[in-house]
C-alpha cells in the first residue's frame, strides 16, 4: 500500500514538474505529449482524487499564456504551423481540465477556485474571432472547451452560477451558433445543466429572448440535437412568460416548430400532468381566435407567399394543440370557458364548410381514396387534411359535460353544421367519427338540443343516412331524441 502511494506521490510531482517545464520554453511537439499524458493520468480514479494542486497551477499558466499567444497571433500574421500547434496545446489542456472533473467535487471546486472557468472563457470567445485559412483547425478546442465546461458544472451549482454569469446570454448564443453540430451539442448540454426556474425566467427579458430564439430554431433544423428539445420541453414550454415572449418574436414558420413540441408534449404517454401551465393554454387559444381567419386564404389561392402559407399552417397548428388540450387534460379543461374559444371554432367550421360547397375548393369534400399512398397515408400534401375534423373536434371536447356551450352551440346554428358533415370525405379522415362524438356531447342531458334535432328531422332539414350507414339511429323517445347504435344490416 505505501509502495502504490509513494508511486503515485511520484508521478504527480514528475507530471507536474513537466507541466512547469513547459513555461519556460518555446512550444514544441514534446509539449504536446506532455499535456496527453497528464491528461490520459487523469482517466484514472485514483489518480484524479490525489493530483496536487500544484499541477492545475501550471497547467493554469499554460493554458493563459497560450490565450496571450492566440490573442497576438489573432492580430499578427504569425506562420500557420505555429498557431496550429497552439491550438493543438490549448485543446489538450482543455481535454485534462475536462477529464480532472468527471466524477470529482474536489477538483471542480479545485479549478473553479484557481481561476479556470474566467480564461476558459476567454480562450472560447478568442477562438471563435481568430482569423485562419482552415476554421476547422479551431473546432477541436472549442468542442474540448466547452465539454470541460459540461463536466465541470455537472452537480456543482457555485459552478453552474460562475458558467452562467460569464456566459449568459451572448456566449452561449455564440456558441449554439458555431457552423460545427458537436460543439453546438456540447453547448446545449452546458446550456441544460445550468438552467433552472429562475434562469429560464431571465431567457424571457426581450434583451436576452434571442438565446431561447436560437434554441427554438436549432429545435427545428437540427432535430437530432437532443439537449436543444430537451431544454424546450423540460423548461421553455413550463415558463409562460418565456413562450409568449418567444412566440411574439418568432417567424411562423418557428411558432409551426413549437406548437409541434407542444403536442409532442401533451402526447406523451403517462403526460396528463405535463408541466404546461394553464396560462400557455389561455395564450393560445386567444392566439388562435385572433390569427384563425388566416387559414381561409388556403381557400382563394392568396397564400402565393411563404410567410402568408406558413401563417395559415400555424393556425392549424394552434388548432391540433387546442384539440389535445382539451382531450383528457384536466388542467386545461378550463379552456371550456374561454369567452371566445368555442364562437370562433363554431364560426371557423360555418366559413370553411361554405366555401368548401361554394366551389371546388382546398376545402371541398372529397371521395378521392385512390388518392391513398402505399403507406396507407394521403398522397396528398394538403395543409388542410382533417382541418374540418379537428375543428368538430374541438367543439365536441368544448361542450362535454358543459350546458352553457351545448346551448351556445345550438344557438349559434351548429348542430345542423355539424350534422351536414357526417358524410365521409377522404380530405378529412374520421370526420363523421368526430362528428358523432360531437352530437353525443351535445345532446347528452341537453332537452332543447335533443329536440332542436327532433325538430329538424321532421322537417326533413337533416339527412341521417351517413349516421345509419356508420351504424346510428336517432330515434325520438317520449318527446326526447336519442343517438342509438344499431347493427348496420337491420
Amino acid at each position: 500500500m505505501q509502495a502504490n502511494m509513494a508511486a503515485t506521490t511520484d508521478s504527480n510531482m514528475n507530471i507536474s514538474a513537466s507541466i512547469a517545464g513547459i513555461l519556460n520554453e518555446e512550444h514544441c511537439p514534446e509539449h504536446l505529449q506532455v499535456l496527453k499524458t497528464f491528461t490520459t493520468a487523469l482517466r484514472d480514479k485514483e489518480y484524479r482524487d490525489t493530483v496536487e494542486e500544484e499541477a492545475f497551477s501550471s497547467l493554469l499558466k499554460v493554458l493563459s499564456r497560450l490565450c496571450d499567444e492566440l490573442q497576438a497571433a489573432s492580430c499578427d500574421n504569425q506562420d500557420l504551423q505555429s498557431i496550429t500547434l497552439q491550438l493543438q496545446l490549448t485543446a489538450e489542456c482543455f481535454r485534462a481540465q475536462r477529464n480532472a472533473c468527471v466524477q470529482s467535487t474536489r477538483n471542480q471546486s479545485l479549478l473553479r477556485e484557481l481561476g479556470f472557468i474566467d480564461i476558459s472563457f476567454k480562450l472560447l470567445s478568442l477562438l471563435q474571432t481568430t482569423r485562419l485559412e482552415s476554421r476547422d483547425s479551431i473546432f477541436e478546442p472549442l468542442r474540448c472547451g466547452i465539454q470541460f465546461l459540461g463536466n465541470l458544472s455537472v452537480g456543482n451549482q457555485m459552478c453552474k452560477d460562475d458558467i452562467w454569469r460569464l456566459s449568459f446570454p451572448n456566449l452561449f448564443l455564440q456558441l449554439l451558433s458555431v457552423d460545427d453540430e458537436k460543439a453546438v451539442n456540447y453547448a446545449s448540454m452546458v446550456l441544460h445543466t445550468c438552467l433552472d426556474e429562475a434562469k429560464v425566467e431571465e431567457l424571457s427579458d426581450p434583451q436576452n429572448i434571442q438565446l431561447a430564439l436560437r434554441v427554438m430554431e436549432l429545435c427545428r433544423t437540427q432535430p437530432d440535437l437532443d439537449w436543444t428539445v430537451i431544454i424546450a420541453t423540460q423548461y421553455f414550454l413550463k415558463c409562460s412568460a418565456l413562450v409568449e415572449s418567444m412566440y411574439s418574436g418568432m417567424s411562423h414558420h418557428e411558432r409551426v416548430t413549437l406548437l409541434e413540441l407542444l403536442i409532442a408534449q401533451l402526447q406523451e404517454e403517462h403526460s396528463r400532468d405535463c408541466g404546461i401551465p394553464p396560462s400557455v393554454a389561455s395564450f393560445l387559444a386567444s392566439s388562435f381566435h385572433t390569427g384563425c381567419g388566416a387559414v381561409l386564404t388556403l381557400a382563394t389561392g392568396s397564400a402565393s407567399s411563404d410567410e402568408v402559407l406558413q401563417e395559415a399552417l400555424t393556425v392549424i397548428s394552434l388548432l391540433d394543440v387546442l384539440c389535445e388540450m382539451t382531450s383528457d387534460h384536466r388542467q386545461f379543461m378550463f379552456l371550456q370557458d374561454h369567452p371566445d374559444l368555442l364562437v370562433t371554432t363554431v364560426a371557423l367550421l360555418e366559413q370553411v364548410h361554405a366555401i368548401g360547397k361554394a366551389s371546388k375548393n382546398i376545402f371541398s369534400a372529397a371521395q378521392n381514396f385512390s388518392a391513398f399512398g402505399e403507406d396507407g397515408g394521403p398522397s396528398s400534401h394538403s395543409p388542410v387534411i382533417s382541418f374540418k375534423a379537428h375543428l368538430i373536434r374541438l367543439i365536441g371536447n368544448l361542450c362535454y359535460g358543459n350546458t352553457n356551450n351545448q346551448n351556445k352551440v345550438r344557438e349559434l346554428e351548429g348542430i345542423p353544421l355539424i350534422l351536414d358533415n357526417c358524410n365521409v370525405d377522404s380530405n378529412n379522415p374520421f370526420i363523421s367519427q368526430w362528428a358523432i362524438f360531437a352530437i353525443r356531447n351535445l345532446l347528452e342531458h341537453n332537452k332543447q338540443n335533443q329536440e332542436q334535432i327532433a325538430a329538424l328531422e321532421r322537417q326533413g332539414n337533416a339527412d341521417y343516412s351517413a349516421l345509419r350507414e356508420l351504424g346510428f339511429l336517432v330515434e325520438e323517445r317520449d318527446g326526447s331524441l336519442l343517438l342509438k347504435t344499431v347493427r348496420k344490416d337491420s
